[in-house]
């Protein structure tokens, strides 16, 4: 079993930033891929990004390409979302996620942390 917590969500005005934090607890934690994932009200829950257990790939959703980045520390069990240049439409919950190496879907969630970005 893999324990996700984030935090660092809060209430931001538009371009502003924020940087969430995904603290994993459990197996090892550099086995696995993590990944970003946001659900904002009456929508379904879509991708945002995703770093491979190595840390040398990265993906982004087209819609944050160029304002987020995905980062992790290894040494304290920890997946980042800076996210800069915030929008009222990036509001939502945002989950971290984790995929065993080698495998593309995600086994693990927390529980999400609320970001709300006013204009």
């Amino acid at each position: 079993q893999v324990q996700l917590v984030e935090s660092g969500g809060g209430l931001v005005q538009a371009g502003g930033s924020l940087r969430l934090s995904c603290a994993a607890s459990g197996r090892t934690f550099s086995s696995y891929g993590m990944g970003w994932f946001r659900q904002a009200p009456g929508k379904e829950r879509e991708f945002v990004a995703d770093l491979s257990w190595s840390g040398g790939n990265t993906v982004y959703a087209d819609s944050v390409k160029g304002r987020f980045t995905i980062s992790r520390d290894n040494a304290k069990n920890t997946v980042y979302l800076q996210m800069n240049s915030l929008k009222p439409e990036d509001t939502a919950v945002y989950y971290c996620a984790a995929r065993l190496r080698g495998y593309v879907g995600y086994e693990f969630w927390g529980q999400g942390t609320q970001v709300t970005v006013s204009s």
